[in-house]
């Protein structure tokens, strides 16, 4: 079966801009942008380093089970921990530093192995590279998890089985969604956020 394309919920402007979340003028963002154009060439190899720092070098707060919250792509270049959305807010923010069009988008995700353990909304990061979008998920790899970057072949953290309802949103948005806003601006504390406060979906 044929993917469906990426849909895009704002202008093309958008793509480039900051927002409260993806504060890209920040100087902990500006830091770390200026850090990683002086390793690469050019735009490709800049977004493949971006990428890997924001997977490799920023820990999930799961996998940490680190209590803070970070919410703004600062407080993530900042402290270096975060949950997806965080992550995915500051490979936003760098990518867009450097001019490449950047966004966010979705997928709901069982928590377990069955759809009776319930749902959560899990983020990527789409970009424009080579005249194209590809998808990217930052959450950071662990044994079962693989994430790369990949012009070609999708290779994210989670893929999709339908069976269990879970959804591939297919939209591309420029600013946090509202749903995920809300989970990240409620809590003060990530375990407590991760194991009951993330949106089931994006409705």
């Amino acid at each position: 079966m044929r993917t469906p394309p990426l849909e895009f919920a704002d202008p093309p402007g958008a793509y480039l801009g900051a927002t409260r979340y993806i504060d890209l003028d920040a100087a902990e963002v500006r830091a770390l942008v200026a850090s990683l154009r002086a390793r690469v060439a050019d735009d490709l190899a800049y977004a493949r380093a971006a990428f890997e720092h924001v997977r490799d070098c920023v820990a999930h707060s799961w996998d940490i089970q680190g209590r803070r919250v970070t919410r703004t792509a600062s407080d993530v270049a900042r402290h270096l921990e975060g949950i997806c959305y965080a992550k995915s807010h500051l490979l936003v923010a760098l990518l867009r530093s450097a001019g490449i069009p950047a966004g966010l988008c979705y997928q709901r995700l069982t928590l377990g192995d069955t759809p009776e353990s319930g749902y959560a909304v899990h983020a990527l990061v789409a970009c424009a590279l080579q005249g194209r979008w590809i998808r990217l998920d930052a959450r950071g790899n662990k044994p079962g998890v693989d994430a790369r970057f990949s012009l070609d072949e999708e290779r994210l953290a989670f893929p999709i089985r339908a069976e269990m309802d879970e959804i591939d949103y297919r939209v591309v948005y420029a600013d946090a969604h509202p749903a995920t806003v809300r989970a990240l601006e409620a809590h003060d504390d990530a375990m407590r956020m991760y194991a009951s406060g993330l949106p089931a979906s994006l409705g």
